[in-house]
């Protein structure tokens, strides 16, 4: 039996991360520490997570898998490079760290605006100790999780990767900064660093079971949860504002690609397949190997299709208010997923039923989030 890889997931507790770790043990090929220091997560999501992936095994499952199903956590900030170097010195020999996926983030495009020094602490200084911890300890692969708000108001709609990066929110100037970084470095050491960037469109949903889901501390940032919680009563006051309805848009509200979490989460596991394969790089113009690759559906959505899509599913009558348009939001971020598809493999299947349904799936089930007390 060919020994099982080990991953680091900084952020594994979180939304992606969680899914991202269950899809990484789903494929019986891997073992996952994470990093988490709980801002924006719940240490339930993992232990949640060790139930679906050890119920997923057949019965016959050698005790290697069902071991690989227990999860290391390793308490600690990003911005703490002793965090990593703990990491990298836990594990030696045949189970050092294969690879890291870096699902650990600031995210909120509104609140980046107001907190950029965070946003830039959390989301670039914290990649850079990272990377200079990955050199030290001789741990090359990176898969980043990028955001299409790189692009900015892109030229070209569905965006290929090869749009000019011109992002105009803190938030994306964080992960257009943090990419040139990356690159950077992948071209200063070719021969040790290798890094693909997955450029997230709109991640939502759950696992179909209802067990974990998206369940962001305070008032959630993102449309999906917010109209979840306010179905459920969680989070009702002060209403929903709709940002905008004079976008060049079909109804003039913003579109969205939306994706289905456990597509983009098994996104993961192909660019950890591809990292190694020289042939992915081979178009790359410069010495590293460093690419980028949509992750998307290449269907756009607008925020009045999802309140529609939550309101068949939940029954709730949702009542919301047009006001101003955000600071930082783009009319259209609708992807080009071709590349990811011939080169990495991946195909986003879930639709945006799915995704309603499982959304009001986890929120139904767990009306408190992962708070059950």
């Amino acid at each position: 039996m060919v020994d099982k890889k080990r991953i680091l997931i900084p952020g594994g507790a979180g939304y992606i991360g969680s899914h991202v770790v269950l899809c990484c043990l789903l494929t019986r090929r891997y073992k996952v520490t994470v990093i988490e220091n709980y801002s924006n997560s719940f240490g339930t999501a993992l232990e949640r997570v060790e139930k679906i992936a050890l119920d997923a095994l057949p019965a016959d499952a050698p005790q290697a898998d069902r071991d690989a199903c227990k999860i290391d956590v390793i308490q600690g900030d990003m911005r703490d490079r002793a965090t990593f170097k703990k990491a990298f010195q836990k594990y030696s020999g045949a189970d050092a760290i294969y690879a890291i996926i870096l699902t650990a983030a600031l995210k909120s495009v509104g609140e980046s605006s107001s907190k950029p020094i965070e946003y830039y602490e959390v989301n670039t200084s914290g990649l850079i100790g990272m990377l200079a911890e990955m050199k030290e300890a001789g741990c090359g692969r990176l898969i980043y999780s990028s955001s299409a708000t790189v692009y900015g108001t892109p030229k070209t709609i569905p965006i290929p990767e090869s749009s000019p990066m011109q992002a105009e929110s803190v938030y994306g100037r964080t992960k257009q900064i943090a990419e040139l970084i990356i690159k950077d470095v992948c071209d200063g050491h070719p021969d040790f660093f290798r890094s693909i960037s997955l450029r997230y469109f709109n991640p939502a949903g759950a696992h179909p079971s209802g067990l974990i889901g998206e369940d962001p501390r305070g008032k959630p940032g993102n449309l999906l949860p917010l109209l979840a919680q306010m179905a459920v009563g969680k989070y009702r006051e002060p209403g929903l504002k709709v940002f905008g309805n004079d976008y060049p848009t079909p109804d003039g509200t913003c579109v969205r690609d939306y994706i289905h979490i456990m597509d983009l989460a098994g996104g993961h596991v192909n660019a950890l397949d591809a990292v190694d394969d020289d042939s992915k790089f081979h178009d790359v113009t410069t010495p590293g190997k460093f690419k980028a690759y949509n992750l998307g559906k290449g269907k756009g959505l607008s925020v009045l299709n999802m309140i529609e899509a939550m309101r068949k599913v939940s029954g709730y009558e949702y009542p919301y208010e047009i006001v101003g348009r955000r600071l930082g939001d783009v009319p259209d971020l609708t992807a080009d997923p071709s590349l990811a598809e011939k080169e990495l493999g991946f195909k986003a299947k879930y639709s945006l039923d799915d995704m309603s349904r499982d959304t009001w799936n986890w929120q139904s089930k767990n009306p408190k989030g992962y708070d059950t007390e």
